[in-house]
Formats: structure tokens, sequence, C-alpha cells
């Protein structure tokens, strides 16, 4: 038997178009996302493009400053894609492309990060098309004007440039589209400059022979060999920020040289319960060198994933993008602490600098400094006035203060951000404070933990949070006016609590200057495009906070929520898949995966996704996800001792979310045939809800659960009343993610009171946008999938409206 790996390569040839934003590199951040927003939306407006989509036979991959476009049909569509862009682009005076088609075998592949790529000579070739050209030409391979000559209608808009000496040596025959005044008539700068020969100036046509059939075979044949073998993409190119060494020079050739990621330091204390001072440390370190801007720094969301974990630094550091490593240790006691820092060059492993630093506890702030400072200095970053102040700053005089600081840091590190997590952060962010009332850092943690909370509903959200998180803000910014985390915390409670995203926006523009590293700006940014209904300048800012923080699972669960609300099942599931390829069987990462089965009506993979969870009631995710595999299956009856059994013991930090499960115990009670039951416990669910209404009126969740109670308990005026009162509390004008959600409340008591007609009417809506849901995840939306298996629109099933609607 050999021992060679096979490679199935997968092949297929693909009309290829790509385009590519000239002069896109000369743009601020900010004019980069709102021009490439802006083309999204004109591309995919395209007839070709909405008509390769809606057959499934389009592939679509982001090329940092333009796109790939992979059509399977016809040469002509990636062509006809061309000339509608170029037409609709006349009105689009500040936005200059060039594209270049070719036809050639292509195939997927994994990145680095596991995602799937494209790859192959036809690829290759179209990079080389395109790159001939200027702004306004559509450049053809000869491979696709031959193609095209076939045709008479194309004939008179080919005009033939003769060959052209590209990179490597390779001579490319091209042609140029240029059409009812779209396209560019002019022959390209390029190949005025360069050697080449030119076969014709005048427009004709042109039939160069075609290969015989076993020409071409041996072709594929090859380009298949050279696939395998190199296996190059082209399409992530990078931001222009960052300088590119050429690919021959190996694997960490397209990392910046001054960029680093600062791994979780070790607990060498005797007392492993000061775990927390270590990560508190490591972060203090990382966060004083992410404000240097002449430095690439990696988020400590991206490195707390190889704490305890076999470190292979070449490996990590190419995970993460970065050209050096810093390790450490810290060992406390009593007053006294140890921290132990070694700096690493990863292309080799070496040691470039290491030092330790022995310190009484008060003195720790000088630590952080001199680390900070000492890694500047050996990656020759330039440091501005204002930087080295930052650098050498102490965020507080009294070391109480900064250990209750450094504790409640700890609980908004974890990953998961369980109720239990978040009241752990805020406990101990409001000692902080009351130790010193003059922390500004704090105060600033205090506002976002208390915002988010508000918002993600992991902290009740009453007036009183709301009310904290906005002294919290403002003190903290009162105190020190230029920090960045104090600026940008006032624009997370203008977006999460106020829903005021204007106002939001200029926070976090403003907070760019001070936070020149931070994911979290354009991952702010992402969430109120999203909340605008701007879902392709939300993916945008998503990619751009992904390209700070590439291993944040958090950041990529958002990006595929993003997806799941589109709809866009196959891309979440792909983001999903990077998360479990971090977190390996991470329980809310497989209840999602299997929401999105479910969603797609693939009951069965969603109950092999569940099986194995055994989620208690603070992870209401994945349990209220089983509830509802349950109830769709209409094979509740085991999932009902479950829900009893956590039920007898509530835990009351989850607040209202007791009255929700003991409504989904009641809709699982009347799927297993048990009306009486079920009555029973929508009554004490009711009595559980209606408390909470008083402190929090506009939590749009609470108001439909009691919605959806009265409706099983059949006060319809009830129901229909407090399914508007929450439409009113979260509008779908002033948010495009949930606000449609009280309308698919609406329609669920419409369509079990009798109200059919207006229950179909907002089905309808439903299902044309993107939205998250109300139930279970509050993420994902309707599908036609979900109105087949749902037992609660058993009421419509007969009328041939929604019969349409779901699909039959």
């Amino acid at each position: 038997m050999s021992l060679e790996r096979k490679v199935d390569l997968h092949l297929e040839i693909a009309h290829v178009l790509l385009i590519d934003v000239v002069g896109y590199s000369k743009l601020l951040v900010n004019e980069q996302i709102e021009l490439m927003q802006e083309l999204n939306q004109i591309v995919r407006g395209t007839e070709c493009f909405r008509m390769a989509e809606a057959s499934g036979k389009l592939i679509r991959m982001p090329t940092g400053d333009g796109m790939a476009l992979l059509f399977f049909h016809s040469p002509e569509e990636p062509v006809r894609c061309a000339l509608e862009i170029s037409r609709s682009l006349q009105g689009h005076s500040r936005i200059h492309v060039r594209m270049g088609v070719h036809s050639g075998p292509v195939n997927p592949v994994k990145d680095v990060n596991d995602e799937t790529n494209i790859a192959g000579s036809g690829i290759n070739v179209a990079q080389r098309v395109l790159d001939c050209g200027d702004a306004g030409h559509i450049l053809l391979s000869a491979h696709v004007a031959e193609d095209l000559t076939q045709y008479r209608h194309w004939q008179p808009y080919l005009q033939d440039l003769g060959e052209c000496e590209v990179k490597h040596g390779l001579r490319l025959h091209l042609f140029n589209l240029y059409k009812g005044g779209l396209g560019n008539p002019q022959i390209p700068e390029k190949l005025k400059r360069r050697k080449w020969k030119q076969l014709a100036a005048a427009i004709r046509p042109v039939t160069p022979p075609r290969l015989p059939g076993f020409l071409l075979t041996v072709a594929l044949v090859v380009s298949a060999i050279a696939l395998a073998a190199s296996v190059s993409i082209f399409l992530r190119r990078g931001s222009p920020s960052v300088a590119r060494i050429p690919a021959e020079d190996g694997p960490m050739a397209s990392i910046p040289e001054k960029s680093i990621a600062v791994l979780p330091f070790e607990n060498r204390s005797e007392d492993k319960a000061n775990a927390y001072f270590a990560d508190g440390i490591q972060d203090e370190i990382l966060t004083r060198l992410s404000k240097i801007a002449d430095l690439k720094v990696i988020s400590r969301a991206s490195t707390q994933h190889y704490k305890n974990a076999p470190k292979h630094l070449p490996e990590i550091a190419k995970q993460l993008g970065v050209a050096y490593i810093l390790e450490g240790s810290v060992q406390k006691s009593a007053d006294a602490v140890r921290v132990n820092v070694q700096l690493i060059k990863a292309a080799n492993d070496s040691d470039l600098w290491a030092d330790t630093f022995d310190r009484k506890l008060i003195d720790i702030f000088s630590v952080e400094s001199e680390v900070a400072k000492a890694i500047a200095d050996q990656l020759q970053a330039k440091l501005s006035g204002r930087e080295e102040q930052v650098i050498a700053a102490r965020s507080t005089e009294n070391i109480e203060a900064y250990d209750a600081y450094l504790r409640g840091l700890a609980y908004n590190l974890k990953t998961q951000s369980t109720p239990a997590n978040v009241l752990g952060a805020q406990k101990y962010l409001r000692e902080a404070v009351r130790l010193d009332p003059k922390f500004a850092l704090a105060w600033a943690l205090l506002s976002y933990v208390d915002a988010f909370g508000y918002l993600t509903l992991n902290l009740q959200p009453t007036v009183a949070l709301r009310e904290e998180a906005r002294q919290a803000a403002e003190t903290a910014l009162t105190l020190q006016p230029n920090l960045g985390e104090a600026v940008l915390a006032k624009g997370h409670y203008h977006y999460a609590c106020l829903k005021d995203y204007d106002t939001a926006v200029r926070y976090f523009e403003q907070a760019r200057q001070f936070l020149p590293n931070s994911s979290r700006i354009p991952e702010q940014l992402a969430y109120v495009a999203r909340r605008r209904g701007q879902w392709d300048r939300s993916e945008s800012y998503f990619n751009e906070a992904e390209r700070l923080d590439p291993r944040n699972v958090s950041l990529l669960t958002q990006g595929a929520q993003s997806y799941v609300c589109l709809r866009r099942f196959a891309e979440a599931l792909q983001k999903l898949d990077q998360v479990l390829n971090i977190t390996p069987d991470d329980v809310d990462t497989l209840a999602e995966k299997a929401t999105i089965a479910q969603a797609e009506g693939d009951l069965p993979r969603a109950a092999a996704l569940l099986a194995s969870l055994q989620p208690n009631a603070d992870d209401t995710l994945a349990l209220e996800t089983q509830v509802y595999q349950a109830i769709l299956e209409r094979r509740a009856a085991p999932i009902i001792p479950r829900l009893k059994e956590i039920l007898a013991k509530p835990d009351p930090a989850l607040g209202y979310i007791n009255g929700e499960l003991r409504f989904y115990l009641g809709w699982a009670e009347e799927v297993a045939g048990d009306h009486a039951a079920a009555q029973e416990s929508w009554r004490q669910a009711r009595s559980e809800l209606e408390p909470f209404l008083k402190e929090q009126p506009e939590n749009y969740i609470l108001i439909g659960d009691l919605a959806l109670t009265n409706m099983g308990l059949g006060d319809k005026a009830a129901a229909l009343a407090l399914s508007e009162r929450a439409m009113a509390a979260n509008p779908i004008e002033k948010d495009a993610v949930t606000g449609p959600a009280p309308i698919e409340i609406l329609a669920r008591v419409m369509a079990q009171t009798g109200e059919l007609d207006r229950a179909i009417t907002a089905l309808q809506k439903l299902l044309s946008i993107p939205y998250a849901g109300p139930l279970v995840t509050q993420n994902v939306p309707l599908t036609p999938a979900l109105l087949r298996l749902d037992p609660m629109f058993d009421p419509l099933r007969n009328d041939p409206h929604f019969q349409k609607l779901a699909g039959k």
C-alpha cells in the first residue's frame, strides 16, 4: 500500500469575475468600510447575481479590496454581471473598479483558520487578468473571449489587446470588453509600459482554434497537479496597512514585524485562588501595549484559549498572525509579587528578551509599565508623547481597589457571559469604585458590564441598572476625558441602553484614537449597523474586528448570529465550526448549531447535536433548545420531568427566566396532551412573570412571554394587548434585529386565537426580512420549515396561503 496521501481536489470549472476597487489603500478605514458596503449592495442588486444565487450556483468571496464571484452555468454570466455592475456604478462617481474575467479549474481548500476558500488556476489566472487593468476596465482572458465569440451579439464589443507578460513570465492573451459606454475603451497603462505583442488594434471578433479534447484533458490534469502542489490562495489579501513580504519568504511572510500576542500568564502562587491576579496582570500589560498605534496587538479574547494548553509557539503565532509572543508567570504571596516575562521571536522560537521583577504589591503598576516599555523598545515601536504617558499611568493608588478591579475583570473576561459571571463582575467593580471613587478605569468597566447585562438580559434590565450604567460612564469620562475605555463605555451605554445609534457611533469613532488595536470598536460598530438594518456594513465591521481578534469566540459567534438572522445558515455553520475548533464541545455553540438544523427542518441532525448536552437552568440557550426540539418532534413527555426538576429549585439570579421556563413547561405539557397540567403551569408562569413588569417595563422578551402565557390560558384580549405592548417597547424602526420579534409573538397569538388572516399577513412580512426570533435562542427567525413543524401554527395548516408560505 502506498504511504502517499491522496489529495481529493473536487475540481470544477468556474467562470470567475474578480472586482477590485482602484485606490482602496489610500482611503481611511471608515471610508473603506462605507465604500465596500455600497459596492456590496450594487453587486447584490444585479440580476445575474440574484439569479445565480437563487439557483444555488454562485460562490462569493471577499478579497479585502474587492470581491470574487464564481459562476458555474455559463461564461456569459460573469460578463453580463460585469456590465450590470459597470452600469450601476455610473451613478456612484466615488467608486472606481476594475474587473477581470477568466474560466478555469477551481477547488475548495481550508485555510489556517479552517475556513473554506477557493484556489486553483482559474482564480490565479483571473487575478493576473485583473492586475493588467485600470479603473473602468473589464478585461477578459482569451479563453473566455473564445467562448463569447461563438455568439454573434458579443463579437462587436471585444477588443483584442494581444499578449502581455505578467508575473513569473506567464504570457496572457487579453481582450477588452467595451459596450455602449460600459467599460474603458483605452489600452491599459500596464500594457503600454510592459513588453507586449499587439495582435490587432481594431475592435474585431477573434476565433482562435479550440483545443482538441485530449489536450483539454491534459490541461486540466496539469492544473490539478499544480493546484495540489501549491494550494495558494489569493483571496484573503490583507489590510493595506500591513506590509506584506513575498510569499516565497515562508509561512510568516504576511505577518507585520511589529506584532505581538500576550499569552495567559501562569499562576505560580501557592494559593490557586490568585489566578485572577495573574490574569489581571497579563491583561493590564496587554492593554498598555494595545494603546501603541505602531504595534499590532492581539486581544486577550483570542489569546486566552491557549491557557493550560501545550504551547508550540510558531504555530500559535501563525494562528494569531503575529511575529512575537510574550509569555509570563506571576507569583503572589502576601504583599510581595514576582513577575517573570519572556519575549520570544516566533519564527525561530528564540528568546529576544526576558526579565524578572520582584516588587511589593503596591508597586505592581511600575512592573506593568516597565514591561510594556521594554517590549516597545525591543520591537522598535515609535511612541508618541501621549502614548508614553498612557503606558506609565497608574490607574489607582488604592491597592485594595485595584485588587477588586482585577477580580471583576477576571469575571468579565470569562468566555461565557452567563448571568453568574456578569453579576460577579458587577459585584467586584462596584467594590472597586467604592474603595476609590476616582478609579476611572473601574468606572468605565462597570458601565460596560451594566450596559451589556441590560442589553443581553443577563442582568435584570431595570431602570436602576440603566441609570447606573449612565452614571458610571459619565463619572469615568469626567475623571479622565481621554481614557479610551471611558469613551467606549459612554458609546456602549448610548447603544445598549438608549438605542441612540448616532451618538454611539460618534463615541466609538472618537475612541479609535485612544484604542488603536481594539477589536471592540469595529465590533460595536458592527452591532450598531446591524440594529440599523445595514447588514452588509455590519459584516464588513465584523470582518475588521476579526482581523484584530482572530480567535475571539464571542466575536465569531456574533458573526454567526448575523448570518442566522439573514438565514444564511451555511455561513453561520462555518463560523460556529470555527468556534468549536477553538473551544471544542462548547455547549452553547452546539445548541446554536441545533437551532439552525431545526430552522432547516432537519430534526434528526438537531437531535444528534443535542443528545449529549446536559444543561442547567442558567444555560438557558441549550435547555430551551432541547425543550423546543421535543415540541417540534411532538414527543414532549420525556423533557417534562427535567423541567420540573429545575423549577423545583428556581435560581433567583435568573429573574423572569424562571417564569419563561415555566411557560415552556406548560407548552410541553400541552403538546404531550396533558391540558390540565399545562393550564396550571401557565397560571403559575403568569404569576411569576407579572411582578417583573414594574421594574422592567421595556423588556419586550418578558412582555412576549406574558403574551404567550395568556394566549395559552385563553385570554385573547390580554394576549393581543401584550403583543402590541411588546411591539411598542421595541419598534422595528428602531431595531432591525429584534424589532420584528414582537411581530412574531403577535403572529403566534393570532394563529392560536382565530385571527387567521392577520396571522398570515404577519408571517408573510416576517419571512421576507432578516431578524432575531423571540423564542428559545432569541436569534433564529421563522423559516418555512419551522412553520411546518411548530405546533402553534396548527390552526393555519389547512389555509392555502399558509401552505404556500410553509413551502408545501
